[in-house]
């Protein structure tokens, strides 16, 4: 399976931050992960040229949520987080805050993460958690 267009971008990125040239970076596209062109790498080729590029200095950025502040009676920000990295995780970096919303209206009756009430939250985390060991 080849990679997202997301992870195209941050190949690009890290490139440009590293400041390699082409020749470099085709170099390490052949040596790291066995292809010839970023169109044929899979994820485990992605992962360690991603590993390669931090190695080399490149601090990809987290992308972060809204954050609701400290609203009374409901979930925290490291809640939040949480959930959402647990999303990241069990849809393999496939799944973005749309896809959240969905899957918490679907199965929680919850439009959005600002919405989720402080006590629900470790029930949601406990549910994304045990779906996590299902699929590994």
């Amino acid at each position: 399976m080849t990679i997202s267009a997301n992870q195209l971008k941050l190949l690009w990125t890290a490139k440009t931050k590293l400041k390699l040239s082409e020749a470099m970076f085709r170099s390490a596209l052949v040596q790291i992960a066995g292809v010839t062109s970023t169109k044929e790498l899979d994820r485990d080729g992605f992962a360690a040229l991603m590993g390669f590029f931090v190695y080399c200095g490149f601090k990809p950025l987290t992308s972060r949520g809204p954050n609701y502040g400290d609203r009374p009676g409901m979930a925290s920000f490291a809640q939040i987080e949480l959930i959402r990295d647990l999303w990241h995780e069990w849809t393999k970096g496939e799944g973005d805050e749309d896809s959240l919303n969905t899957w918490l209206t679907r199965h929680w009756g919850l439009s959005s993460l600002r919405f989720l009430p402080r006590e629900r939250a470790p029930k949601i985390i406990t549910a994304l958690k045990a779906m996590k060991r299902r699929a590994a």
